[in-house]
């Protein structure tokens, strides 16, 4: 991910409603979550949250397919590993004691990430 990519998705996310909706949909992970069912879940008009997602999928935080009359929406999860991969790589400036604590920290949330992923950020691979 290049500064762009990162400020793009940032962007996206700094809205209450669109940063809802994506946890929504990494919690519903790998299922999605039809369009209308995340309007009304959200309690936001459907043009609105058709806009909200327009949005998110610009920046390539999530996905749509459709299934049927429904649109289904889905969190890109890769592009999430991409953005804190890109905030977190050099964020200690070569001391990998600083950014350590953090990792410790995510790691319980990411049992599937291979260990070494962690280690490369942390600089000990």
């Amino acid at each position: 991910m290049d500064e762009m990519e990162a400020i793009a998705a940032l962007a996206a996310l700094a809205q209450s409603t669109r940063l809802d909706v994506f946890r929504v949909l990494v919690r519903r992970e790998p299922d999605g979550v039809p369009a209308g069912e995340l309007a009304r879940l959200m309690t936001v008009p459907q043009n609105t949250m058709s806009a909200h997602l327009s949005i998110l999928a610009r920046a390539g935080l999530v996905t749509a397919e459709r299934r049927g009359r429904s649109i289904l929406y889905r969190a890109r999860l890769s592009r999430l590993r991409e953005m804190m991969v890109f905030l977190l790589k050099d964020c200690c400036g070569g001391r990998a004691e600083v950014c350590a604590p953090l990792l410790d920290e995510l790691a319980p949330c990411c049992p599937q990430a291979p260990a070494d992923d962690l280690d490369h950020l942390k600089g000990t691979s």
